[in-house]
C-alpha cells in the first residue's frame, strides 16, 4: 500500500530533505498507517483505491470513489445551528439574508477547496501541518482556539439533538435526558467505521437524505413566493434592516464557515489512495474532490434555502401574540413555552417546530423534529471526529482509540450537559446566537493557516496558490475581520459597567495581538518581506524550529 503520509516531492531548487529537516526543524513524528495496533485505529486507516481507468476528461466511477468526504464535511453546513440560524433570518428579514446564505456558501467551497488540495498533496492533515510549522506556544492557543469552536458547535449540536428528542417525545424526555441519550448513541455510531469507510459515508449520505426530505416537505407545505426566493438569493440588498438584521447577517455566516471544519476536510480527503509522486493523479483527485465539494455544498445549499424560505414566507412579519392565538386556537400542548407579548415573534429551533404545527398541522412538527435529529446526530459525529483530528494533529497524540474518543467527546459534552441542565428548553436561542458569532469571531484561526500552507511553494509545490488565490484569501480574512469588528462595537455599545469594558477591551486586545501574530508568523513561513522579518532563508528556518 502506497505510504500516504509522505509529502509530495518537490521541484528541484529545494530537496525532499530541506523539507524533512530545514524548514520544519524535526522530521515528522506520525503514526505509521499500515502498523498501528488494532485498538488505535480510525476508520481513516482504510484507504480507499481508486479505478485507473486512465486519465479522461471526467470519469463518473472515479468521481463515484472520491465522493463522501465533502458530504461528511457539508454535515457542519446542516447542524441545529445553522438551522436555527436559518430560521431566526428568516423570521426576521424575510427573504432579504438569502443572498448572505449563498455567499456564505461561496466563501466556504473556496475555503474547503483550500483544505482538500491541502491534504491532497501533502497527506498531511492542517493540524499536522500546524504542529510541524509553528512554534510551540502559538500552536497550542492555536490548537485551544480551535477546541472553543468545537466545543461551541457540539453544543449547539448535542442540544439541538436534545430537542429533537424532546418534540417527538410529546416533551416526556426533557432535555438533559435527550443529551444523555445522544452521547450515547453518537458513540454507536461512531463504531459503524468497524464495517468500512463506504458503509460509514453511506450512513451520513441517508442522513443528509433525510433532512433534505423533511426540510424540503415543509417548504412544499408553505409554498415560498419563488420570484421572492430567487430575488433574496440573487440581489444583495437588505432595505430596512436594523440591528437584529445584521446580527443575524454574522450570525449566518458564523453557522455555515467553521474554522474546524476546514481542519475536518483536510483530514477526509487522505481516506484516498493517491500516488503524490504523480502530479497527474494528484490534479486529477483535486478535481474531483472539488466537483464533490461543490455538490454536497450545493445540497447544503438548499436545505438551508428550504428552512429561510419557509420562516420568511410563513412567520416574516408575525409578532409572537399572533403566534401565540394561532397556537391557542389549534389547542397546541406547548402554549407555555410562547410568549405573549406584541415583540416580532421570536423563534428557535424548538419554537419554529411548535408554531410549524400550529400553522401547518401536527405532521409538519413531527416532520420538523425529524429533520433536527438526523442533522443533530450527523453532526454530532463529524464534530466528534473532527475533535479527534485537531487533538491528534496539534498534540502528537499516541491513545488507544476509546481513549481518544471518550477525552475529545467529554471536552465538549460537559459543558453541553451543564447547559442542558439549567436552562429551560424554550431558553436557548440568545445561547445559539452567541455561539454562531463565535464561530465567526475564531474564523481567522483557520483561514490565515490554510491560507498560508497552501501559498507555501515547498508544500504545495506547483499546486500553490496563485497571485489571484491570494489575494482572494486575503479579502475574505480581511471580510471576516470586518464583520467580527461590527459585532464587537455592536456587543461593546450594550455593556453596562466598567469592568465589563475592561475585560471585552483586555479580550479584544488579546484576540488582535494573536491574529496579527499569525499574519506576522506566516510572513516567516513563506520567507516573505514583513517587518521584523528579513527575507533570508536561513532566518525563515530558524524561526520555525521549536
Amino acid at each position: 500500500m502506497q505510504n500516504d503520509t509522505e509529502p509530495m516531492a518537490v521541484d528541484a531548487d529545494t530537496s525532499q530533505q530541506d523539507y524533512n529537516g530545514s524548514i520544519v526543524g524535526e522530521t515528522p513524528d506520525l503514526p505509521d498507517d499500515d502498523n498501528r495496533p488494532e485498538e488505535r485505529q480510525t476508520y481513516l486507516d482504510e484507504r480507499i483505491a481508486i479505478p485507473d481507468a486512465g486519465m479522461s476528461c471526467f470519469n463518473l466511477k472515479k468521481l463515484w470513489m472520491f465522493s463522501g468526504p465533502g458530504f461528511l464535511m457539508s454535515i457542519a453546513y446542516l447542524d441545529p445551528g445553522n438551522i436555527e440560524s436559518d430560521l431566526q433570518s428568516g423570521a426576521a428579514a424575510g427573504y432579504k439574508l438569502l443572498w448572505v446564505l449563498l455567499g456564505s456558501t461561496i466563501l466556504g467551497l473556496l475555503l474547503q477547496r483550500l483544505a482538500a488540495r491541502l491534504g491532497v498533496v501533502t497527506g498531511y492533515d492542517l493540524a499536522e501541518i500546524c504542529r510541524i510549522h509553528y512554534p510551540k506556544y502559538p500552536r497550542i492557543i492555536l490548537w485551544l482556539m480551535i477546541e472553543i469552536a468545537i466545543i461551541g458547535s457540539d453544543m449547539q449540536e448535542v442540544i439541538g439533538t436534545a430537542i429533537a428528542i424532546n418534540l417527538l417525545s410529546n416533551q416526556r424526555i426533557p432535555l438533559w435526558g435527550g443529551v444523555i441519550i445522544t452521547i450515547a448513541d453518537t458513540f454507536a455510531f461512531l463504531f459503524l467505521d468497524r464495517y468500512g469507510l463506504r458503509k460509514l459515508e453511506a450512513f451520513f449520505f441517508f442522513l443528509i437524505t433525510i433532512m433534505a426530505v423533511t426540510f424540503g416537505y415543509e417548504y412544499v407545505v408553505v409554498k415560498p413566493d419563488q420570484g421572492e426566493v430567487v430575488k433574496g438569493l440573487f440581489y444583495p440588498s437588505c432595505s430596512g434592516c436594523g440591528r437584529n438584521e445584521l446580527l443575524q447577517a454574522v450570525g449566518i455566516i458564523g453557522a455555515i464557515i467553521m474554522p474546524h471544519n476546514i481542519y475536518l476536510h483536510s483530514a477526509l480527503v487522505k481516506s484516498r489512495q493517491v500516488n503524490r509522486s504523480s502530479a497527474a493523479e494528484v490534479k486529477e483527485a483535486n478535481k474531483y474532490y472539488l466537483i464533490e465539494c461543490s455538490i454536497a455544498l450545493f445540497v447544503s445549499l438548499l436545505i438551508n434555502i428550504f428552512v429561510i424560505a419557509v420562516f420568511g414566507a410563513a412567520f416574516y412579519g408575525k409578532s409572537n401574540m399572533d403566534v401565540y392565538n394561532m397556537c391557542a386556537k389549534s389547542g397546541s400542548p406547548y402554549l407555555d413555552k410562547l410568549p405573549k407579548d406584541n415583540h416580532t415573534l421570536e423563534v428557535d429551533i424548538f419554537k419554529g417546530g411548535v408554531v410549524l404545527g400550529c400553522y401547518f398541522g401536527t405532521p409538519a412538527l413531527y416532520i420538523w423534529a425529524i429533520g433536527i435529529l438526523a442533522a443533530g446526530q450527523s453532526s454530532t459525529m463529524t464534530g466528534t471526529y473532527a475533535g479527534q483530528f485537531v487533538m491528534e494533529g496539534f498534540l502528537n497524540l499516541s491513545w488507544s482509540r476509546s481513549k481518544r474518543v471518550a477525552f475529545t467527546r467529554s471536552v465538549a459534552i460537559i459543558p453541553t450537559v451543564v447547559v442542558a441542565a439549567c436552562q429551560d428548553v424554550s431558553n436557548l436561542t440568545f445561547m445559539n446566537d452567541i455561539l454562531n458569532v463565535l464561530q465567526s469571531i475564531l474564523l481567522p484561526f483557520a483561514l490565515i493557516p490554510i491560507l498560508t500552507f497552501t501559498s507555501l511553494k515547498i508544500l504545495m509545490n506547483e499546486f500553490t496558490n496563485g497571485v489571484i488565490g491570494k489575494v482572494v484569501g486575503v479579502l475574505i480574512i480581511l471580510l471576516i475581520l470586518a464583520v467580527n469588528a461590527y459585532f464587537v462595537v455592536d456587543f461593546v455599545d450594550h455593556l453596562g459597567h466598567v469592568y465589563e469594558y475592561v475585560i471585552a477591551g483586555v479580550i479584544l486586545f488579546l484576540y488582535l495581538v494573536f491574529v496579527f501574530y499569525l499574519f506576522w508568523l506566516s510572513c516567516a513561513v513563506a520567507g516573505l518581506s514583513c517587518p521584523g522579518i528579513k527575507r533570508d532563508r536561513r532566518f525563515t528556518h530558524q524561526i520555525l524550529r521549536e
